[in-house]
C-alpha cells in the first residue's frame, strides 16, 4: 500500500497553486495601483510646476503677485532649521540609543522606556508642536525663531532616530564585542571603534529618513507661529522664519490658479531636496558597508 496519496497530494497542490496565484495577482495589483497613483501625482506637478521654475522663482522672496513671488526666504529657512534639528536630534539619538543597547539593565524600568519611545514615534506631530510652544516659545522665551523651530522638529524625529539607531545597534554580532573584550578593550573604545562604526549604516538610513520627515512637517512650527509671508531671510538661530511646507500651504490656500502653480514648483524643489538627502545616505551607507 502506498504511503503517499498522489491524487489527494495533485488535488491539495492545485488548490494551493491556485491560491497562490491569486495571491500573486492580488500584490502585482496593489504594486501597479500604488505606481500608477505615483505617476499620475508626478505627472500633475511636473506639468503645472516645470512652467514656472526658474531662477527667479528660487531667488525671489514671497509677493503677493504670483508672477514676483520666489521662494528663497523658505528655502533658507529650511535650511536652517535643518541645520539645528540634524545635530541636535542625531547626537541626543544616537546618545540615547548607545545607552539603552549597551549601558542600561535590562529591567522593567528599561523595558518602559523603551515602550514609551516607540509609542512616541506614532504621536500626531500637532502634539510636538504644543510641546515646543510650551517650553521653547512660552517657557523659555525663544519666541517663533529657528532655534525653536528646530528644537521641536528635533523632538518630533527623536523617538524615530532612537528605534532606528538601537535596530541598527543590535545587528552588530556579540562575538565582536567580544573579541575587543579579548583585546583588552574598554567597553567605550569597544562602542566608538567597534560597534557605532559597524552600526552607523543602519543609523545614517533612519536619520536621514526621520530628517526627511521633519522637512516635509508644517503643523508644528504653526502652532510656534512660523511667519506665512516673509520678505527676509534668518540671520542667526534667534531669527524670525518660515519653511517650504508652510509657503507651499499658503499658496494652495489661495484662490488664484497661479498660486496653486506656484505650489506645484516649490513641491518640485521641495523633492529635489528629498531625494538629495536620501542619495547621500545611500552613498555614506556604501561606504561604511565596504569598510565594515
Amino acid at each position: 500500500m502506498p504511503l503517499i496519496n498522489k491524487e489527494s497530494v495533485k488535488k491539495r497542490m492545485g488548490t494551493r497553486l491556485a491560491a497562490n496565484g491569486f495571491a500573486k495577482f492580488l500584490f502585482i495589483l496593489a504594486t501597479c495601483f500604488s505606481l500608477l497613483v505615483l505617476g499620475v501625482l508626478i505627472y500633475r506637478i511636473l506639468s503645472e510646476g516645470l512652467p514656472y521654475l526658474s531662477l527667479d522663482f528660487i531667488t525671489n522672496f514671497a509677493s503677493r503677485m504670483p508672477e514676483r513671488a520666489g521662494i528663497w526666504a523658505a528655502l533658507l529657512g529650511t535650511i536652517w532649521v535643518m541645520a539645528v534639528t540634524a545635530p541636535v536630534s542625531f547626537i541626543l539619538g544616537v546618545g540615547t540609543a548607545i545607552y539603552l543597547e549597551e549601558y542600561a539593565k535590562k529591567n522593567a524600568f528599561t523595558k518602559f522606556v523603551q515602550i514609551n519611545i516607540s509609542n512616541l514615534a506614532g504621536v500626531p506631530s500637532i502634539v510636538f508642536g504644543l510641546l515646543g510652544l510650551t517650553i521653547f516659545v512660552r517657557l523659555l522665551g525663544l519666541g517663533s525663531s529657528v532655534l525653536a523651530g528646530g528644537l521641536t522638529m528635533s523632538l518630533l524625529i527623536l523617538p524615530v532616530i532612537v528605534v532606528a539607531s538601537q535596530e541598527a545597534i543590535r545587528t552588530v554580532p556579540r562575538e565582536i564585542r567580544e573579541a575587543s573584550f579579548g583585546m583588552g578593550a574598554t567597553k567605550w573604545q569597544t562602542i566608538r571603534r567597534i560597534v557605532f562604526p559597524a552600526a552607523l549604516p543602519g543609523i545614517l538610513t533612519g536619520t536621514i529618513l526621520a530628517l526627511s520627515r521633519a522637512v516635509g512637517e508644517t503643523a508644528p512650527l504653526l502652532v510656534l507661529g512660523a511667519l506665512a509671508y516673509v520678505a527676509f531671510v534668518p540671520e542667526n538661530i534667534f531669527s524670525q522664519f518660515t519653511v517650504l511646507p508652510i509657503q507651499l500651504y499658503n499658496w494652495t490656500s489661495r484662490p488664484q490658479e497661479d498660486f496653486h502653480m506656484l505650489a506645484a514648483s516649490g513641491i518640485i524643489i521641495l523633492l529635489i531636496i528629498l531625494l538629495i538627502m536620501n542619495s547621500i545616505a545611500v552613498l555614506i551607507r556604501n561606504k561604511f558597508h565596504k569598510r565594515f
